[in-house]
């Protein structure tokens, strides 16, 4: 049985940094360091930040009165900045250079009187942060589908731009959609390369193995973004989040197994599934 790990799977730059930063406040400062959402969307991380004397604010919690706040890489709205200043919180801001970005190109369309268009997931993290910076003339929409029931504004010109983890293939068929529809449009293709190169590489391995491993946290986009683009490839791929969750079910009778894993995911869980995937290899007389 071959096993192909795919190069550019794990921790991207911009959730490496973030993580970075999170755990070394909450090291520094125990009980005093609080992340503002889930660090990143992998359940593991978080239960480590949470280790090591972090804390992990959730939609409606109550703002802390005092200590540090992480804002994590997805990025936030300027209502947040001004809500914990306003509550005389520091701030470490481990926003992700490419989502800072796009909150520039929201706040200069608004600026501009312009209607900002965000490919992406409504309830994501990062689009509504982004969307906060847009201000009132802003929508999101996440599939070419959804250009259909659209109605932009016929007196502001209008920028799309993308949810850096956005897949890209879907981004250029909502183009292609929105200038079918007649729609004039500045496009500004704001998915992060890391992420284009992650879904392409996906897209190669899966492609030429019998069975597909996509390892990612249940709540992270960019993950089941991946697992969408591997099953297209190879219609027996499942999702994980350690291996504990693998199965031989999964696996079993399969030549040859690709692994890939979300930009959230850990080294350390990535290996696991890869050495779990090479002990199946080497115990068992079905491969």
């Amino acid at each position: 049985m071959k096993i192909i790990l795919a190069e550019k799977a794990g921790f991207c730059f911009g959730v490496e940094r973030a993580v970075d930063m999170a755990m070394k406040e909450a090291a520094a400062a125990p009980g005093k360091v609080w992340s503002w959402g889930p660090v990143i969307h992998n359940e593991e991380v978080v239960r480590e930040f949470e280790e090591a004397g972090g804390t992990t604010l959730e939609e409606g919690d109550p703002v802390p009165a005092c200590g540090t706040v992480v804002l994590r890489s997805h990025g936030v709205g300027p209502e947040v900045y001004q809500q914990l200043d306003a509550a005389g919180l520091r701030i470490v801001d481990a926003t992700c250079p490419f989502v800072l970005r796009i909150h520039r190109i929201a706040r200069e369309t608004a600026e501009a009187g312009g209607f900002l268009l965000v490919a992406g997931d409504p309830s994501h993290a990062e689009v509504k942060g982004i969307l906060g910076w847009a201000g009132e003339y802003c929508a999101a929409i996440g599939s070419p589908e959804d250009v259909e029931s659209l109605v932009l504004p016929a007196e502001r010109p209008v920028t799309l731009v993308a949810q850096t983890t956005f897949p890209v293939k879907k981004f250029q068929d909502i183009v292609e959609k929105l200038k079918h529809c007649g729609y004039s449009i500045n496009v500004v293709n704001t998915i992060c390369n890391a992420t284009r190169e992650r879904q392409e590489e996906a897209q190669r391995v899966a492609a030429c193995v019998d069975a597909m491993v996509v390892i990612g946290g249940t709540r992270s986009s960019n993950s089941q973004k991946l697992f969408e683009i591997c099953r297209s490839a190879c219609p027996r791929t499942c999702f994980i989040q350690t291996y504990q969750d693998l199965t031989t079910d999964d696996i079993i009778g399969a030549h040859s197994i690709g692994i890939t894993a979300g930009a959230s995911t850990p080294k350390k869980i990535i290996q696991e599934v890869l050495h779990t995937c090479q002990s199946y290899r080497t115990s068992s007389t079905s491969f």
